[in-house]
């Protein structure tokens, strides 16, 4: 008698040769080799569950699912942060591997090992078996959130031991920035599609290191109201006769829906990512969920028929809006396309990028590179304290809006290029340029020892690299070490509450002695410092204000009060806006404190 798995494959054969554009025979060849599987699981089963019986297998399986699970970040890949709910899941084959450049599709990726998580594990932390004590019905389960059940201030200690201990033998590390509401932060939400044995389309995340989906509703560290998108498109598949995407088979439409979502401007966009360029009813299907959720601005279809990991595409179509999304970062307006990289927490991003300008100590003079710079998110608010900011990012769509924020922005001194950063650096050493700080924010796999070597050929003074795997961090402070720069400082910024990652900001100088510098020690107490106090810089204005009152400000504030006090502005802060750009006005509050840190510069 045929077993059940038999008789089920059987049936999908007889339904695929019903369809069109299909082969009967590659079909027919799949089903020799699941029927080969099914054997082997079943004999695999069986031998598992005697061992099981001697061992305890359930146990180990629960610890594996801990040590194993993958994080929240910003690399794009298959899995997403975890959700709150539960639904039957679905099995699927293992993941394949994914590119590790920096784009929107592959940076915020979620699967995976490390010795910074595993240095986390529940094992380290005395919980040999680590029970489910939080909110999340899957937080064992889905791998977004591997520190939901600790109490936020020990994550962070926890995260800054970890820091330490990698980063010891370069520099020291100052105590790590986190937030104050570690909740709900995600501007960026994933949702995998499948459907249950019964046919029901079903939503979530890929459980870390498999294809299998959790289903999931709502999520503690994703924007609600992304959340609530998700749900009403799956609950408006059926009506619309869409089926979801299968990855055994190759049938099926929708595939992943993505959100993306402006904190500041409130701009919300919808992507609907498709096997196939056919969308039927696509018109009805947008104008019902737009008439659910009019808070919509834009929905763009994104077409990926591969059989890969890769969640987007190369093609896309603009279903409704502009097919793009502005945030405001800094004080600046950004665009967002479907594929551009923009950090998922905007509220931490701000506190990161401001660290790493101040570490820069720009003056107004210096020749700045962003490489790796995605949308120039980075090197557009260096432009405000650098004479020339160069923007370097193999990713044409990021470049497109780079060069477009710039625009929107008023920003006259930057200039974005699409091409590899190390090779762009080496052909400008080629041709003598010169440049004084390097910024560069690779992804979790760090950068490469080619690029390093590119760093150090065009001799700037500092670089300032911002950094999402510590691991791969302390790799490349080693290879910086042996071309000559040091790290000086690090300071650890928690991007990523409940997970196991962190972001990280260090600066690295040339050595202080060669064979043409000599270091000269004398002090300053004594000297008259009156000639220079009506220069101080925008990062020491906020600095005393942040010091004195508790406040930050941003340079635009410190802007238009030096203008409202008759002072000269850079030449970028006198630049008009573009028209369909509003600025923010400065708060009382936070004039008073800006003058008086003026009045301490001796500048009014």
């Amino acid at each position: 008698m045929e077993s059940a798995e038999w008789v089920h494959l059987k049936h999908i054969v007889n339904e695929n040769k019903r369809r069109k554009g299909r082969s009967t025979q590659m079909i027919e060849n799949r089903l020799k080799n699941e029927r080969s599987r099914v054997l082997t699981e079943k004999t695999m089963s069986s031998k598992r569950d005697d061992k099981s019986a001697r061992y305890g297998e359930g146990k180990r399986r629960e610890d594996k699912a801990v040590n194993t699970a993958g994080g929240v970040s910003g690399k794009r890949g298959n899995n997403t942060a975890g959700k709150v709910g539960h639904k039957p899941e679905t099995g699927k084959r293992p993941l394949q591997k994914g590119s590790n450049q920096k784009t929107g599709n592959n940076r915020d990726l979620r699967s995976g090992t490390s010795a910074f998580k595993r240095g986390i594990s529940a094992k380290e932390e005395g919980h040999p078996v680590r029970k489910n004590t939080t909110p999340c019905s899957v937080f064992l389960r889905c791998g977004g959130c591997q520190l939901l059940d600790m109490p936020y201030d020990k994550q962070l200690s926890l995260k800054q031991k970890k820091l330490e201990e990698l980063l010891k033998p370069y520099c020291r590390v100052q105590p790590i920035i986190g937030m104050k509401d570690p909740f709900h932060y995600r501007n960026k939400v994933h949702a995998v599609f499948d459907h249950d044995k019964k046919g029901n389309p079903v939503s979530g995340v890929y459980e870390a290191n498999t294809h299998r989906v959790v289903p999931i509703e709502s999520c503690l560290i994703e924007d609600q109201k992304a959340d609530e998108i998700i749900g009403t498109i799956r609950g408006m598949l059926k009506s619309f006769k869409i089926k979801t995407f299968d990855e055994d088979t190759g049938y099926g439409l929708l595939r992943h829906v993505l959100i993306r979502r402006g904190f500041a401007t409130g701009d919300i966009m919808v992507v609907l990512v498709t096997a196939s360029p056919v969308f039927p009813s696509k018109n009805n299907f947008v104008r019902a969920l737009r008439e659910k959720h009019p808070e919509i601005t834009t929905i763009v279809q994104n077409i990926n028929g591969r059989d890969t990991s890769m969640v987007l595409g190369d093609r896309e179509n603009v279903l409704y809006g502009k097919g793009y999304i502005e945030d405001i970062l800094c004080g600046f307006r950004f665009r967002i396309s479907s594929k551009s990289f923009y950090q998922v927490n905007p509220v931490q991003t701000e506190v990161l990028y401001r660290k790493a300008i101040e570490l820069a100590g720009l003056t107004g003079k210096e020749t700045v590179i962003d490489a790796y710079c995605g949308i120039g998110t980075i090197g557009i608010v260096a432009s405000q304290e650098a004479d020339r900011v160069i923007g370097v990012e193999l990713n044409r769509d990021a470049v497109r809006d780079a060069a477009q924020n710039a625009k929107i922005n008023g920003i006259k001194n930057a200039q974005f290029y699409c091409n590899d950063a190390g090779a762009f650096m080496s052909k400008m050493a080629d041709n003598g340029e010169h440049v004084d700080v390097v910024f560069m924010d690779p992804p979790r796999s760090g950068s490469t020892e080619e690029f390093i070597q590119s760093v150090a050929k065009i001799k700037p003074e500092k670089v300032v690299y911002v950094s999402c795997g510590p691991e791969t961090l302390a790799r490349d402070l080693g290879v910086f070490r042996k071309m000559g720069y040091e790290a000086k400082v690090a300071w650890g910024v928690d991007m990523f509450p409940q997970a196991a990652h962190v972001e990280t900001v260090v600066l690295l100088s040339k050595g202080e002695i060669d064979s043409k510098k000599v270091r000269v020690e004398f002090s300053l107490e004594d000297m008259d410092m009156s000639d220079f106090q009506d220069k101080a810089t925008y990062t020491q204005i906020k600095d005393y204000v942040l010091e004195h009152s508790g406040l930050k400000v941003s340079n635009l504030y410190i802007s238009q009060i030096k203008r409202k006090c008759g002072l000269e502005v850079g030449k970028n802060y006198n630049l008009p806006k573009a028209e369909d750009s509003r600025q923010p006005q400065c708060p009382s509050e936070k004039e008073n404190a800006i003058r008086e840190a003026m009045k301490y510069f001796g500048m009014i």
